[in-house]
């Protein structure tokens, strides 16, 4: 193999082996604490833009399948493992991790310490870091100068999100469905529910999804600050009220804002397979997927309409919230899991019964 290096922007150098494609990258250095499933977590468009290191020490080991994809296309800037996989054993392989990777122009690094690494990012918080080129001898010093003066792309909802609309037909609730950065595990499960789905871009006006009559929207999960798509917060203020929403990660991080809360960024993020949330609904704990750099300022809620139905037990912070007035509720976690536990699957029971309820209620008043 070819020698890479993983260069951060607080002065740290990892060498290690290049995997993947041969190109270099500059991303946000993140980790996920995920055991398995990691090909849903690099298929995932919220880590677009991002270095996508594992703490579990071996990845490719049951190789790729077209079976567990989030998304066609890859969105993220890098992979980060200890040990790769070169022979993986698992019946619906079809190629291996580093196949895979080169055919999506991705760069992955293997053999370094990601131990060490996530300690960094632990005690500093994420950083930008670089990937450089296979086999290239670079200068250390001008390279970690150039990072430091790099910019991050803002417009990464924009990256990842689809470009005209298309249908997923059914015989139930009609859904329209806002791709922010859409995990695939979220249409799946409303197609399990026989809902007749319109996924549409994450700049459609509200005009224009009120227009195509939903029975609900679901606000997709998706990639960076909620703050960077300012016309998606106006957008949701003007549908709560008018229809029942279900905000999944990014979706509701938007239903917050847009109800008057604020966010900010986590010194890490929440990455991984087995985050536990307790339902303060029901007092009941669940272990959740989750894959967000961003949370809702828990102070800030106390002055909008809604309240808070859930919270994570690592730290305390909002993992769900719902409105005091309208059918209108959302969680920062994943119910879908996709890879990770599917605790919380019954939230689109949850949505459902909340579409039921709404029908119900607008036929008394027809």
């Amino acid at each position: 193999m070819k020698t890479r290096y993983l260069l951060l922007e607080d002065g740290t150098v990892f060498k290690g082996n290049a995997f993947g494609s041969e190109e270099g990258s500059i991303g946000e250095v993140i980790f996920t604490t995920a055991m398995t499933g990691y090909q849903e977590s690099i298929s995932d468009p919220s880590n677009c833009g991002q270095i996508l290191t594992f703490t579990y020490p071996m990845v490719g080991n049951y190789g790729i399948n077209p079976d567990d994809f989030e998304s066609i296309e890859l969105a993220l800037s890098g992979v980060v493992i200890r040990e790769l996989a070169e022979q993986p054993s698992n019946f619906r392989s079809q190629r291996t991790l580093d196949e895979f990777l080169k055919a999506k122009n991705v760069p992955g690094i293997e053999g370094i310490d990601t131990r060490k690494l996530t300690r960094i990012i632990r005690k500093h918080g994420s950083l930008k870091g670089k990937l450089t080129k296979a086999g290239e001898e670079v200068n250390i010093e001008q390279e970690i100068e150039k990072l430091k003066a790099s910019i991050i792309l803002k417009n990464v909802v924009e990256q990842v999100s689809i470009t005209r609309p298309y249908p997923s037909p059914g015989r139930g609730k009609r859904v329209v469905l806002v791709d922010f950065g859409m995990k695939h595990g979220i249409l799946r499960e409303l197609n399990k529910r026989d809902c007749d789905i319109i996924v549409v871009p994450y700049n459609t006006s509200a005009k224009e999804i009120l227009g195509m009559s939903p029975d609900g929207v679901m606000l997709s999960n998706g990639p960076g600050d909620p703050t960077d798509i300012p016309k998606a917060i106006e957008m949701v203020k003007e549908i709560i009220g008018q229809v029942p929403i279900f905000g999944v990660c990014l979706g509701h991080q938007l239903i917050s804002l847009a109800s008057g809360a604020t966010s900010f960024k986590l010194k890490f993020g929440h990455r991984g397979g087995n985050h536990p949330v307790k339902d303060l609904t029901t007092g009941r704990t669940e272990l959740t997927s989750q894959n967000h750099g961003y949370a809702i300022d828990a102070d800030s809620i106390a002055s909008t309409n809604l309240e808070i139905t859930h919270i994570a037990l690592n730290d305390g912070t909002v993992e769900g919230v719902k409105h005091t007035k309208y059918p209108v509720f959302s969680v920062q976690f994943h119910p879908e899991g996709s890879s990770g536990p599917e605790d919380s699957a019954h939230l689109f029971d949850q949505f459902i019964e909340l579409m039921n309820a709404n029908e119900q209620k607008e036929s008394l008043h027809a």
